[in-house]
């Protein structure tokens, strides 16, 4: 879980995960200003704390290397803001375990009407389809939502895409979907509710603005790559000589949620104040 000061929402956060799904839990603390890592030690996660303010996706970064070098097989994003719900971890997890999926997304948008009715934005909710409807076409995808924040990554991806190249603000969410579609990554989706409340984190409309025109940017940056026109580090695959050693294969997915099983053969979990588990969310 990646997270700047959420700790009025994370203990709740953590009580909805599905920890049967779950080896670990990790938080990655950016620099909070209230008593976000205070509160999360007293919790049965993991603590990592940036001693700075480094942004949303460097966030992600300091979760997703971590996740990996310790072994984990899927890693779940969940922001620890109360927006997504822990229980549905096992159907963001399940499609990867079964080796039909290599990334899975929370989409507020496969029910029309979901987002409206959790109490989403107008605003937010046009600039979502505007956004997602541009960034299918450029990435030759059909997804309902790109722009979630709940999702589900292998840990072949992880291992494949250069995710440390990207933004470390929020453009690093879209940088890194345009990756997996560009490296030709199996794309799953799986309906989320929409929770909006005063406790939620959110951007504002300035923010939301930026946020449009890189992600925006990233797109045309693809498409350039694309044709040759102008490559980007962003979209050449690492040296496969870099590959992890000794890994074993991904298990098999079970047909129920059962219980973990310690060690590295277990699917690992990353959420947004930097919850990272193996074989969670």
């Amino acid at each position: 879980m990646p997270g700047l000061n959420v700790a009025r929402t994370l203990e709740r956060t953590y009580e909805g995960i599905a920890t049967e799904w779950v080896d670990e839990i990790l938080l990655v603390d950016d620099g909070s200003s209230d008593n976000t890592r205070e509160l999360a030690e007293k919790l049965p996660i993991r603590v990592i704390w940036h001693p700075h303010n480094v942004g949303y996706g460097g966030t992600q970064k300091t979760c997703y290397l971590d996740a990996l070098q310790r072994d984990a097989d899927v890693v779940v994003m969940l922001h620890p803001d109360g927006q997504y719900e822990g229980e549905i971890i096992p159907k963001l997890v399940a499609p990867i375990v079964a080796g039909k999926a290599d990334i899975v997304l929370g989409s507020r948008f496969l029910d029309p009407d979901g987002a409206r009715k959790g109490g989403m934005p107008w605003w937010k909710r046009a600039a979502n389809r505007f956004l997602t409807e541009s960034e299918n076409r450029l990435m030759g995808t059909e997804l309902s939502e790109l722009h979630t924040g709940y999702r589900a990554f292998s840990r072949q991806l992880l291992l494949e895409v250069p995710f440390l190249r990207n933004s470390l603000d929020f453009a690093f969410d879209t940088e890194l979907l345009m990756q997996a579609a560009h490296f030709g990554f199996r794309f799953h989706e799986v309906p989320c509710a929409t929770i909006y409340n005063n406790e939620a984190s959110s951007v504002s409309f300035r923010q939301g603005v930026v946020y449009g025109v890189k992600s925006l940017g990233a797109g045309a940056r693809l498409v350039l790559h694309r044709r040759g026109i102008w490559r980007s580090k962003k979209f050449q695959a690492r040296s496969a000589s870099a590959s992890s050693p000794g890994r074993a294969p991904a298990p098999t997915s079970p047909t129920a949620p059962p219980p973990p099983t310690s060690g590295t053969g277990s699917p690992s979990a990353a959420s947004s104040s930097s919850t990272a588990a193996r074989a969670s969310g």
